[in-house]
């Protein structure tokens, strides 16, 4: 039955930089070591050299024990998402005030739909200027 592992990317890996946190790369499986800074037979400088990148190359290139391979899994936190992918931004949501009073309302529409107001002016100023002449 396959075990779950958690997932992390490589750019999440990367924030692990320092020597209080510390996690590297080795065949797509991460480790935080950070405990393990101080005993590693290199030095916490070989350790810090490849956080941040994938460490399988140089890893592979100290020649490391079948015993050292052991010890690694007590430092194992989970592995490297091979299918990232890239980040969705997040969209804005607008919303409209819902509790506008009659006037605001007027004064909204009046200004989204300024047709209406000027033809009411307009048909107001000819009904005017008709019944001003009939007297």
């Amino acid at each position: 039955m396959p075990t779950l592992t958690k997932l992390y990317s490589m750019k999440e890996a990367a924030l692990h930089n320092t020597p209080d946190d510390c996690w590297i790369v080795v065949d797509g499986k991460i480790y935080d070591v950070t405990k393990y800074l101080e005993d590693h037979p290199g030095g916490a400088d070989v350790l810090l050299e490849v956080t941040g990148k994938d460490g399988t190359e140089e890893f592979e290139d100290a020649g490391h024990s079948k015993d050292a391979k052991k010890l690694m899994q007590d430092y194992f936190i989970g592995e490297l998402d091979m299918d990232e992918t890239p980040d969705i931004p997040e969209k804005e949501v607008f919303r409209k005030e819902q509790d506008m009073d009659f006037g605001s309302k007027l004064v909204a529409y009046a200004v989204q739909y300024w047709a209406i107001p000027v033809a009411a002016v307009g048909i107001s100023a000819v009904v005017a200027i008709l019944y001003a002449r009939k007297k």
